[in-house]
């Protein structure tokens, strides 16, 4: 059975760092694009970025560009994203998705309905 499980989520001050991880299970993850998105409370969700499958292409929401830097170990079958720099409106749950039904991480990563596996989410809370 295919599993998305998100990972590194907690509280922390403006201006911090957490490294989020996307360990996937029933199937080999270098195999596909993997995305990460995020949904604050009573807004949509947002894509936030995007990684092909041999990590040679990436795609970053506005929000997101200068400050996260998305990464995968294939061999560990994990995704990584480092946020840095975080602010008050970082704060949301952030998902890992993976099988893009889309053309490729530039043109649909960052659209959530181009995604057919989600995981369950990690909170992140940024505040003082």
């Amino acid at each position: 059975q295919l599993q998305l499980v998100e990972s590194g989520g907690g509280l922390v001050q403006p201006g911090g760092s957490l490294r989020l991880s996307c360990a996937a299970s029933g199937f080999t993850l270098d195999y596909y694009a993997i995305g990460w998105f995020r949904q604050a409370p009573g807004k949509e969700r947002e894509g936030v970025s995007c990684i092909s499958r041999r990590g040679v292409i990436s795609n970053y929401a506005d929000s997101a560009k200068g400050r996260f830097t998305i990464s995968r170990d294939n061999a560990k079958n994990t995704v990584y994203l480092q946020m840095n720099s975080l602010k008050p409106e970082d704060t949301a749950v952030y998902y890992c998705a993976a099988i893009l039904i889309g053309n490729s991480c530039t043109s649909d990563g960052l659209i959530g309905s181009k995604w057919r596996y989600w995981g369950q989410g990690t909170q992140v809370t940024v505040s003082s």
